[in-house]
């Protein structure tokens, strides 16, 4: 693992310096070698499900892990799309002038070596690699086991297409053991030479790697999303966006967990929410006023406000209008992604600039929690905390900056 790390922080100095032609033309030629591998990465996968099978992993795991020859051109045609987002890289952030006669630029620079843990999903190998690359970046990267013959075929064929494009193929290593402790290496960050982790995976794995990393972490523990329809929502709007932040899939990160209707319009938006949930399959739990409205409503808990449940279940509470309802999003929200629904634009500017959370919307779904939608191309993650990267982390967020001072002899008093 030591050297590994000094690999790739050896390659992260030569990919740093690589023009905009040469990273994308790797894209290319890693994309292509990926279609070229095709036969080998998916004997590798049968291998990978045959045993994920034998351990009776649930259906949605196999259908995570598995690919097949239209998944795998989707993930290289991914790797491919990288090449054609702006080069991040010599972006200038600000320039400005001191009265002594100082020229001072703000220059978005790489980031270094990059540390990606992530469970069984084959298609984050590519990703996570693209994108770093794109950014000027090494990657170490660390799959589960249950994808590790996989993911390491598509990283070896990424290597083979790094190497003919010119670049180094330590740019871009799988971590080559299931040995857990693997990961404990990484979170150690490898004698210095990993800059930041980014877990991708089960809120257990993120909490680890929030607790042990002594690096910086890009990473949300929780996507504990909020709908607030307010008591100047169109119903029909509402409708449309609780169902589709909720229901279009339960199982990622942006999708509504609870939902909060101003007791000002209860009356007439309470009831039709409630029950197009549950008749679209939804279970739903909420407070007093909620159960009085469908008797299929079951009561909420205090643990419900506080619970991610990732499938068709949200917990519905009726509060006292807009600070009431940013009280409890404060109170139980994981600050990842809110939503007001309102027709009120005063309203929903409070809510905009008061939520603190990585991304809040008005009129619009809380599905849109990512980094494509925002057209970033695609996404290593997203990030809640408050320092650098925060919401969806795509290839600007892979940079930091540094100061280019020019001057004409200037010294100082």
């Amino acid at each position: 693992m030591r050297e590994l790390g000094r690999r790739a922080r050896a390659a992260a100095r030569r990919v740093a310096l690589a023009s905009t032609e040469d990273k994308n033309a790797a894209l290319r030629a890693m994309a292509a070698r990926i279609r070229a591998e095709a036969d080998a990465i998916l004997a590798a996968n049968e291998q990978d499900l045959a045993e994920a099978k034998a351990k009776g992993q649930p259906a949605s795991f196999i259908d995570r892990l598995m690919l097949n020859p239209e998944r795998l051109e989707a993930i290289a045609a991914a790797v491919e799309s990288i090449a054609d987002l702006p080069d991040p890289v010599g972006r200038v952030l600000a320039r400005f002038e001191r009265p002594n006669g100082l020229e001072i630029e703000r220059v978005a620079t790489p980031l270094g070596v990059v540390g990606v843990i992530f469970e069984s999903r084959p298609n984050v190998t590519a990703d996570a690699g693209a994108l770093c690359l794109k950014a000027g970046n090494a990657a170490i990267l660390r799959t589960g086991s249950e994808s590790f013959r996989t993911s390491l075929a598509i990283a070896k064929a990424m290597g083979e297409g790094l190497e003919q494009a010119g670049l180094p193929a330590d740019a871009i290593r799988l971590v080559p053991t299931r040995d857990r402790a693997a990961v404990g290496a990484m979170l150690s960050g490898l004698d210095g030479n990993i800059d930041v982790i980014v877990p991708r995976g089960g809120k257990s794995l993120v909490a680890r790697v929030q607790e042990e990393a002594r690096v910086p972490v890009f990473a949300h523990l929780e996507g504990i999303c909020h709908v607030f329809v307010h008591g100047a929502a169109d119903l029909e709007m509402a409708k449309n966006i609780v169902l589709n932040a909720k229901m279009r899939r339960t199982g990622v990160c942006g999708s509504a967990e609870t939902l909060l209707v101003d007791r000002a319009c209860a009356d007439t938006h309470l009831k039709p929410l409630v029950t197009m949930l549950l008749d679209a399959g939804c279970a739903v739990r909420g407070d007093e006023a909620v159960q009085v409205a469908d008797p299929r409503v079951t009561p909420a808990t205090e643990e419900d406000w506080r619970t991610e449940y990732l499938d068709a279940i949200i917990s519905v509470r009726v509060v006292d209008g807009l600070d009431e309802a940013i009280r409890h999003i404060e109170s139980y929200g994981s600050h990842h992604t809110d939503s007001i629904v309102t027709d009120d634009v005063a309203t929903a500017e409070r809510f905009l600039a008061e939520v603190d959370s990585a991304i809040v919307l008005h009129n619009a779904s809380t599905q849109f929690a990512d980094g494509g939608e925002f057209g970033f191309g695609a996404e290593i993650g997203i990030a809640t905390g408050r320092m650098h990267a925060r919401g969806p982390v795509g290839v600007e967020q892979l940079t930091s900056f540094k100061y280019r001072i020019r001057g004409a002899g200037q010294t100082r008093p």
